[in-house]
C-alpha cells in the first residue's frame, strides 16, 4: 500500500463544516418542497431543520481559538447535538458526534484518520435510525459507509475519500431520490467543496443586517447553544443576587442566582465557561465548582433543592393548545414555530430547571421521535418520555398526569391509558 502523507488540520476541518452549511444554504428549500411532494400530510419542514442544526454547528467555530482539529469537532458536536432540530437535525448531529469521537484528542489528522473518523459519523448516524428494510436513509448511509470504508483501506486522500461516498450515494433525480438521501448528498457534497475550497461563503449571514438575513434566511445567531453547566458558589456577603444574575445573563443562558448566607449559590448554561468563572472570580472565592458538557449523557446533579417531585414538560407549536394544555395542568410549555420543532437544547434546557426532581415530557406528535430519544439519553432518569400520535393523544396524557406519582410511574400510567383506548 501506498504512504499517503495528506495531514488535515483543524482549519481544514472548518472549511469542512462551513462548505457543509453553505451547501445547505443552497438547498434547504429544494428538501423543503421534496418532502412536501413526497409526504404532502408530514407539514414539516425537514431543509429548514437541518439548516438550523447546521447553524448552530458552526457557531462554536466562529470565536473559538482552538486550532486542533479534536478540539473543534467536539465543539461542533456538542453544539450539534442540542441545536438539532427534527428528526434529520438529530441524524446530522450524530455524524458530527462520531467525527469528533474519531479525532479526539489529536491536533491534526492523517488522511486514514480522518476517513475513519467519517465512518464513525455514518455509522452513529445509522444508530439512531429505526432499522427498516426499505429506510432510504439508513440505506444511503450504509453504502456511503461501505465506500468510504474501501477509500480509507486504499489510503486514498480524503476529497477522494469523501468522492467514493458520494459516489455511492448518488442516484438520478428522475429516479427519486428520498428526502434522507438529499440530506445525505448535500452533506457530503457540502463537505467536499469545503475542503476543496470550492464552496460560496455563507459569511454575509453572520453579519446583523445582512441582505441574506433579510430575504429570510434563518440567522444562525437564533440557533446559538449554550452546551455547558456550570454550578458554583461565590463566598460574598455584600455581592447582589439580582445585579450578578443580570450581568451573568449577559454571558450565560438559564442563570439562577441565589443568597444562601455568606455564599451565592450560582447554576447557568454557557458556551464560554471560562469567560464565566473570570468575571465571578473577580467578586469572591470560588467554592464547588462542577461543570457538565449538557451534550454528553451524564449523571444529573441537582444544583439546588426543587420546587417539586415532579412536573408535566408539553411541547405545542399552537396558541390555542398551549392554552389548552395550560389549562389541564401542563406546568411547563416549550413551543415551536408551526412546522417547525423546538430544538434538542430548549427541551434540555427546560428539563434541566430546578422547578422539579425529574419530568415527564409529553410532545404533540410523532414529529420529534428521534429529537426525544436524544433528549433522553441526555438527562437519562431525569425525564420520561409519552409517544402520542397527535394533537387529541397529548390532551388525553396530560389530563392522566398526577402530581402524587413518580415520573416514570406517570408516564407508565400514561401510555398504558392511550393504548387502551
Amino acid at each position: 500500500m501506498s504512504t499517503n502523507g495528506e495531514v488535515i488540520t483543524g482549519s481544514d476541518f472548518k472549511r469542512m463544516v462551513t462548505g457543509a452549511y453553505s451547501e445547505f444554504l443552497l438547498e434547504y428549500e429544494e428538501i423543503n418542497a421534496l418532502d412536501r411532494r413526497l409526504r404532502p400530510e408530514h407539514g414539516a419542514h425537514p431543509g429548514t431543520n437541518i439548516l438550523r442544526t447546521m447553524g448552530a454547528a458552526i457557531m462554536p467555530i466562529a470565536t473559538t481559538k482552538d486550532d486542533s482539529i479534536g478540539g473543534l469537532a467536539r465543539r461542533v458536536a456538542s453544539a450539534a447535538i442540542l441545536g438539532a432540530r427534527g428528526n434529520s437535525g438529530v441524524v446530522l448531529s450524530q455524524i458530527f458526534r462520531g467525527l469528533a469521537k474519531g479525532l479526539s484528542g489529536k491536533f491534526n489528522a492523517t488522511s486514514s484518520e480522518f476517513g475513519k473518523a467519517f465512518q464513525y459519523g455514518i455509522l452513529y448516524a445509522q444508530r439512531v435510525l429505526p432499522e427498516e428494510p426499505e429506510r432510504p436513509f439508513v440505506n444511503a448511509a450504509r453504502a456511503a459507509a461501505k465506500s468510504a470504508y474501501h477509500a480509507v483501506r486504499a489510503n486514498l486522500p480524503i476529497t477522494e475519500i469523501l468522492a467514493a461516498a458520494i459516489a455511492a450515494g448518488e442516484w438520478p433525480t428522475d429516479a427519486g431520490l428520498d428526502v434522507g438521501e438529499k440530506i445525505m448528498l448535500t452533506f457530503l457534497v457540502g463537505c467536499q467543496k469545503g475542503l476543496n475550497g470550492n464552496f460560496v461563503s455563507p459569511v454575509l449571514n453572520f453579519t446583523v443586517g445582512s441582505k441574506e438575513q433579510s430575504a429570510g434566511l434563518p440567522d444562525p445567531r437564533r440557533d446559538v447553544v449554550h452546551p455547558y453547566c456550570l454550578t458554583f458558589c461565590i463566598r460574598n456577603q455584600q455581592a447582589n443576587e439580582e445585579e450578578t444574575e443580570r450581568v451573568l445573563q449577559e454571558r450565560a443562558s438559564f442563570v439562577v442566582v441565589e443568597r444562601r448566607r455568606q455564599l451565592l449559590h450560582v447554576h447557568l448554561h454557557t458556551a464560554h465557561p471560562g469567560v464565566v468563572l473570570e468575571y465571578a472570580a473577580g467578586l469572591g472565592p470560588l467554592t464547588d465548582i462542577h461543570l457538565n458538557n449538557m451534550a454528553e449523557p451524564h449523571s444529573m446533579v441537582l444544583a439546588h433543592s426543587s420546587l417539586m417531585p415532579v412536573a408535566l414538560l408539553a411541547v405545542s407549536r399552537r396558541e390555542e393548545q398551549t392554552r389548552r394544555l395550560t389549562e389541564l395542568g401542563a406546568t411547563l410549555i416549550t413551543r415551536g414555530d408551526e412546522g417547525d420543532v423546538p430544538s434538542v437544547g430548549a427541551l434540555v434546557n427546560a428539563a434541566h430547571s430546578d422547578l422539579a426532581e425529574s419530568y415527564v415530557l409529553v410532545p404533540d406528535g410523532p414529529r420529534m421521535k428521534l429529537e426525544l430519544q436524544q433528549v433522553k439519553r441526555i438527562l437519562g432518569h431525569r425525564v420520561e418520555i409519552v409517544s402520542v400520535d397527535g394533537e387529541a393523544q397529548q390532551e388525553a396524557a396530560v389530563r392522566s398526569f398526577d402530581r402524587r406519582l413518580s415520573a416514570s410511574q406517570n408516564a407508565e400510567r400514561m401510555q398504558r391509558g392511550l393504548m387502551d383506548k
